[in-house]
């Protein structure tokens, strides 16, 4: 899959763990997902073989039972950083992952079987959240795929620097969790000093997500660092047809002013 194909589907449409292959290849192009995408068929066969349970919570037994259970996918916690975590073939490879990463591949079967199920954006971490009959289900992939009170999401929120009142958090779209996972990384190579590792993200990001108008800032920012001005405006020029907000374009318009004074 290309990542500017992606970029021109619309969110329901995007394969999660094709897309998660896409992104692992452009850093590892030589890397087999392979197993990958075995694991999730043999998984979805799996399910849509039992008897369906009918409950969000007896659903989200099932996800983990097979992917934290049998597979053995679950949250690094000695090696957090590492950029493999944010890599879904490498994830499937060595059982550790980021949370978003894990999400996806929870989000994914569970749509794959025709269940619906959501990743809840906490802040620093994800959850993700089960429907069918009855209340949905709170569970964490990090935490090999345990059940979540409200409560104890409430306090993921608040150790994380959110709000500690329990209710809704935000709903990831397929999008978001792709641009999710690779800012995690970006984030990471911004605090490390590799604006060229940084700058590579974003360019990847908005490919993925092109009508995100944050994404063409930041990215206009690191290619004002390296010295690209071109790019930076090229860049600048594509949010400004993005956003509709009338004070971000007169802020878009003046930046653009100013580096074209720095060209003369």
């Amino acid at each position: 899959m290309d990542l500017a194909a992606i970029g021109l589907m619309d969110d329901a449409d995007i394969d999660l763990v094709e897309a998660g292959i896409a992104l692992s290849l452009a850093d590892r192009p030589r890397s087999d997902p392979t197993r990958l995408r075995r694991m999730v068929q043999n998984w979805a066969i799996t399910l849509q073989r039992d008897l369906a349970p009918a409950t969000g919570a007896g659903r989200a037994l099932r996800l983990a039972g097979l992917i934290a259970g049998e597979a053995g996918l679950s949250g690094d916690t000695d090696d957090y950083d590492n950029a493999l975590n944010a890599d879904l073939v490498a994830v499937a490879e060595r059982g550790r992952g980021l949370p978003i990463a894990l999400s996806i591949l929870y989000v994914a079967l569970a749509r794959r079987v025709g269940w619906r199920a959501e990743a809840l954006s906490l802040p620093g971490h994800v959850l993700v959240e089960v429907h069918g009959g009855g209340t949905p289900a709170l569970i964490d992939p990090f935490d090999h795929g345990s059940s979540v009170s409200p409560r104890r999401a409430a306090d993921i929120a608040r150790q994380g620097g959110g709000t500690a009142i329990a209710g809704r958090f935000p709903v990831l779209g397929h999008r978001q969790m792709l641009v999710r996972l690779l800012s995690n990384q970006a984030s990471r190579a911004r605090l490390s000093g590799d604006v060229v590792r940084a700058l590579q993200l974003y360019e990847r990001m908005t490919l993925v997500a092109p009508r995100m108008s944050a994404l063409w800032w930041e990215r206009a920012q690191l290619e004002q660092r390296m010295g690209r001005f071109g790019a930076a405006r090229a860049s600048l020029t594509a949010m400004l047809e993005t956003t509709h907000d009338p004070a971000l374009g007169q802020r878009i318009r003046a930046t653009l002013a100013a580096l074209a004074r720095s060209d003369n």
